[in-house]
């Protein structure tokens, strides 16, 4: 006749064992879909954005803020609102796991709701040098498991600093450096000059020329003002849907004094890609600054 009171016990043992064998196999399924499952990443931010293009992880971008570019190809990414006013329950709508910006994303009450969700949240400092642009690539190749494409565009844009320097010094063995205006034009308001700790200020510095603006910041400046700096050089850049096609008529249009300027004279005044003045030093800035560099060696100044 069969013991029950010695079945039972191994019968419940049994039971608990295979419980335990299937929540352990059920872990192991999720730790492997969470592994093999690809990041789905917002970036706020348009340098941000620019690099996570450049290392290409574009395909993991569910969202960008409102001041990133996007390839033609890529229009379908949802667009958010500007970095520094972001939504968390507009980001959260779209399932992230990263959410990745610059020291200037926010505001930090979103920032607190993100990571309370268990989201990703990766702010990384404005890059204004080589280093820290360098070091922002190291650590989103390494977020966002693209460390060969990381290696790959540092070297690429170690070799544009190095092409830069070299026209730099063609610049500085003619003598003076270029000096250099950049204004910025908005519909319906005075143009503002960018001066120093402003991102025209760090590109045109790059490029070897001179920012004569005198002061930080942006600030509006008159007609004779500007005459009276003297520029070689007028950089400017457009806050509407596209550059103007011809920057030198466009502007002495609506300041006609500039005309007698060295700029005006020679008809030295440019777009800068609006897309380069976004971010801090970025690809597009660093792309500029080398077109700047190479424009700089034949400036005329008279």
């Amino acid at each position: 006749m069969l013991n029950l009171t010695t079945i039972l016990p191994f019968s419940r043992m049994a039971a608990s064992l295979c419980i335990s064998a299937l929540l352990c196999n059920s872990a192991i399924a999720h730790e492997g879909e969470h592994q093999h499952t690809s990041p789905r990443v917002v970036s706020a931010g348009a340098g941000m954005t620019e690099l996570v293009f450049a290392l290409d992880a574009g395909n993991e971008l569910v969202a960008v803020d409102s001041t990133s570019q996007l390839p033609t190809e890529s229009k379908d990414i949802a667009k958010l609102g500007y970095h520094r006013m972001l939504s968390a329950e507009g980001i959260l709508a779209l399932n992230p796991s990263i959410v990745m910006g610059s020291d200037a994303m926010g505001p930090k009450a979103t920032l607190d709701v993100l990571s309370a969700a268990k989201v990703n949240v990766v702010q990384l400092p404005s890059a204004n040098t080589q280093a820290q642009l360098y070091s922002n690539i190291d650590q989103m190749g390494k977020l966002l498991q693209r460390e060969p494409q990381a290696k790959k565009l540092k070297s690429k844009l170690q070799q544009s600093f190095v092409d830069i320097e070299a026209k730099k010094q063609q610049i500085a063995n003619q003598g003076d450096a270029p000096k250099v205006l950049f204004l910025l034009l908005q519909p319906d308001r005075p143009a503002r000059v960018g001066g120093d700790d402003t991102a025209a200020d760090i590109i045109i510095n790059l490029a070897g020329g001179k920012n004569i603006a005198g002061f930080s910041g942006y600030k509006s400046v008159s007609q004779e003002g500007i005459l009276a700096l003297n520029p070689d050089v007028i950089l400017i850049s457009n806050r509407s849907d596209k550059e103007t096609d011809n920057p030198v008529d466009s502007l002495l249009k609506t300041m006609p004094l500039l005309a007698h300027t060295p700029a005006g004279k020679n008809k030295q005044i440019q777009n800068l890609n609006p897309q380069a003045l976004l971010g801090g030093l970025g690809i597009s800035a660093v792309a500029a600054a080398d077109k700047l560099a190479s424009d700089f060696i034949s400036v005329k100044r008279y």
